[in-house]
C-alpha cells in the first residue's frame, strides 16, 4: 500500500492577522563570509549561533560588567505566544538563540514561527509562520533553536525537515527545500551554518531509527551540493562497526540535530552526532555504531569526513555528543573542547582528532568509567530484558543540549551541569518505520537531583561551582564584564562573577530556562536577552517540573538610562 504524504499547505500570513509594520531595515544584505568570519569582532551584533565560528558563546562587549550588573532591569518584553493549535502542543519550548544585525533581532520559535524584532524596543517588524502537520513525529518536543544571516535572507529550519530562505527586510518567503523524510520521521531544529556559499545543515529523529545525514545547500538558490550520512552504509569506513548482516545501519540514528562550529584555517566543520538507534538495545547493533556519539570533521567544500572521534562507542545510555565542539587554543595548539553528555570533558587536536585528555565534570558517573587516555569501560547498561537498571546520569546527561561558554580572557570554560540519574528497562520492539524505536522503558530520577554552573580550565581542573537543587538546562553567556549568565528551570536568570562562581545579579522571569542568551548593542548601549519558555523533553531532563507554567517571552536587559 502506497501512502500519500499531503503537505500542510499554506499558511495564513500572520503579517496580516496583527498591527505589524511589516517592514524591517535591510541590514543583512552585506552579511558575507568575511563578516562572519570576523563577527566577534562585530560586538555589537551577534551574527552567528555561537556568536562566532568557534562556538565560545563569548562577547566582548563590558559595558555590562562585575561592578554594574546589579543594576540591570527589563529593557523590554517581546511576548511570543499564539493562539491555535501546534503539533505536539504539550512539548513545546523557547529553545532558540537571538541573532542581532545592527539593531534588527531575529527570532525563531516552535511550529514555525519566525519573528524580526526592533532590538532597542522588542516592536515587532515582521513575522512569519510556516504550515506545520499537527501529527509530525517529534521525539522531544516542538522546538527550534535559532536561525542564521546573509545576503538579505534569513534562513531556519522546521519541525517538518523543512528549509526556508526568508526576505530578510519582509519575511516574504524566497525559497524552501525539505531536508528529510518526515514519513519516516525525520524532523529538524538546529540552526543552520552559513560558511562561504554554503548553508549546513542537519537532521534529527534518531528516536525513531532513521539514517542521521549532514547536509551543505546552495545559499542563493537553496539546491543541495552535498550530504553525508553519519551511518557508514556496507563497504564504507566505519561499517565493520555495524551487524554485517541485517539493516541496522539504515536506521542506525547518529542524526547532527545541533549546529557545529568552524575552522577557516582546516576548512573543517565539526559537527557532533546523536545517539544509536534503538537506544537502549545494543544486541540488534553489535560494535562501537560509528558514527554515533561522535565528533566528525567535514570538509566544508566536499563534505567528506576527515577525522572522528566517539565519545561513546556502542551507546547503551542514549548519549547523544551533538552539543557545542568549543574551538580554543592553548600553548600555540588547536584544540576543541567537549562536555558530552556522558560526563566527561574531552579535549582533542582539532586539525587530526588525537586525544590530549579526558575528565570527569559531574559528581556522578557509575555507567562506566573512561581514562584520561581515552579507555571506555562500561559498567551498568540494560542488557538483560525486563530487568531495571539505574545509571547516572540519566538519559538527558550530566549536561543537555545546552551550550557551555569559553572565556579567552579568563581561559575558562562555564558548564551548565546537571546531576540526575535514570532506570532503564529494556523492552525489545520490532522497527516500524515513523514509530518510536528506543529499546526501553526509561524513568528519570524525580528527586535526588541537583545542578550547577561550573567553571573549569581547559585541563579539566574545577575552578569554581554554583549550585542550585535543579539540573541546569539552559545555555550559559560568557562577556569581556567578567560576567557569566545562566537560567535555571525555576524562572531565575542570573550573572555571575566569571573568576568567582558569585552571584552578583538576579530577575525571575516567571518561566522556566532552556534556551540561549545572547548579547548585543544599539547606540552604544548594551543589552542581555533571552528567551524563556519552559518545555521540550522534560520527561527526560526534569520529571518533577512536567506541570511548570510553559511560558513564552523574549526578555532583553539592560543599564538605566
Amino acid at each position: 500500500m502506497t501512502i500519500e504524504y499531503i503537505d500542510a499547505g499554506q499558511a495564513i500570513d500572520h503579517g496580516a492577522l496583527s498591527a505589524v509594520p511589516g517592514v524591517a531595515p535591510a541590514v543583512t544584505e552585506n552579511i558575507d563570509y568575511e563578516r562572519l568570519l570576523n563577527a566577534r569582532s562585530e560586538s555589537h551584533n551577534w551574527l552567528t549561533y555561537y556568536g562566532a565560528y568557534d562556538g565560545q558563546r563569548y562577547s566582548l562587549l563590558d559595558q555590562i560588567n562585575a561592578e554594574n550588573v546589579s543594576q540591570i532591569t527589563p529593557a523590554w518584553i517581546f511576548q511570543a505566544g499564539q493562539t491555535g493549535l501546534i503539533a505536539g502542543a504539550s512539548t513545546y519550548a523557547f529553545e532558540t538563540c537571538p541573532l542581532i544585525v545592527d539593531g534588527v533581532m531575529y527570532v525563531t520559535g516552535w511550529d514555525g514561527h519566525f519573528w524580526a524584532l526592533e532590538a532597542a524596543t522588542g516592536k515587532e517588524l515582521w513575522r512569519y509562520k510556516h504550515a506545520v502537520p499537527y501529527d509530525v513525529s517529534l521525539c522531544c518536543g516542538n522546538v527550534n533553536r535559532g536561525c542564521a544571516v546573509a545576503n538579505g535572507k534569513v534562513y531556519f529550519v522546521t519541525p517538518n525537515a523543512q528549509l526556508l530562505a526568508l526576505d530578510a527586510t519582509n519575511g516574504q518567503k524566497v525559497w524552501q527545500k525539505t531536508i528529510g523524510d518526515v514519513r519516516a520521521a525525520e524532523s529538524a531544529s538546529l540552526a543552520p551554518t552559513v560558511i562561504k556559499d554554503l548553508l549546513i545543515t542537519g537532521s534529527a529523529g534518531g528516536e525513531f531509527g532513521v539514517r542521521g545525514h549532514i547536509d551543505a545547500w546552495d545559499l542563493e538558490t537553496g539546491e543541495q551540493r552535498w550530504r553525508t550520512y553519519t551511518v557508514p552504509k556496507p563497504g564504507e569506513p566505519g561499517s565493520e562497526t555495524w551487524p554485517a548482516d541485517g539493516e541496522a545501519w539504515q536506521r542506525g540514528g547518529a542524526n547532527h540535530w545541533v549546529s557545529g562550529t568552524y575552522d577557516p584555517e582546516t576548512n573543517l566543520y565539526y559537527a557532533g552526532t546523536g545517539n544509536p538507534a534503538p537506544d537502549f538495545d545494543g544486541e540488534v547493533r553489535e560494535g562501537d555504531n560509528l558514527y554515533t556519539d561522535s565528533v566528525v570533521a567535514l570538509d566544508v567544500d566536499s563534505g567528506e569526513i576527515k577525522w572522528h572521534y566517539q565519545f561513546t562507542p556502542h551507546d547503551l545510555w542514549d548519549y547523544d555528543s551533538t552539543m557545542e565542539m568549543t574551538l580554543f587554543e592553548r600553548d600555540g595548539k588547536k584544540l576543541l573542547g567537549h562536555f558530552d553528555k556522558n560526563g566527561y570533558f574531552f579535549v582533542l587536536d582539532r586539525t587530526n582528532g588525537e586525544l590530549q585528555h579526558v575528565t570527569p565534570f559531574v559528581d556522578r558517573i557509575d555507567w562506566g568509567v573512561i581514562t584520561r587516555d581515552g579507555k571506555v569501560t562500561p559498567r551498568k547498561y540494560p542488557d538483560k530484558e525486563g530487568e531495571p537498571v539505574h545509571f547516572y546520569p540519566g538519559p538527558a546527561g550530566a549536561k543537555e543540549w545546552t551550550h557551555a561558554a569559553y572565556s579567552p580572557k579568563t581561559e575558562l570554560f562555564y558548564v551548565p551541569v546537571a546531576d540526575v540519574g535514570a532506570t532503564a528497562t529494556r523492552r525489545r520492539r520490532e522497527f516500524k518505520e515513523g514509530m518510536p524505536y528506543w529499546g526501553a522503558g526509561v524513568a528519570v530520577d524525580i528527586d535526588d537531583m541537583a545542578g550547577s554552573v561550573s567553571a573549569f580550565d581547559s585541563h579539566g581542573e574545577e575552578k569554581w561551582r554554583w549550585r542550585i537543587d535543579y539540573p541546569m538546562a539552559a545555555s550559559v553567556l560568557a562577556t569581556a564584564g567578567d560576567l557569566v549568565f545562566a537560567g535555571t528551570p525555576t524562572g531565575e536568570f542570573v550573572a555571575l562573577d566569571a573568576r568567582t562562581g558569585e552571584k552578583l545579579w538576579e530577575f525571575q522571569c516567571g518561566s522556566g530556562h532552556h534556551g540561549s542568551s545572547s548579547t548585543y548593542s544599539v547606540d552604544g548601549k548594551q543589552y542581555v536577552v533571552v528567551p524563556v519558555g519552559w518545555g521540550g523533553w522534560l520527561e527526560g531532563i526534569i520529571p518533577g517540573m512536567l506541570a511548570a507554567g510553559h511560558g513564552s517571552a523574549l526578555i532583553a536587559f539592560a543599564l538605566p538610562s
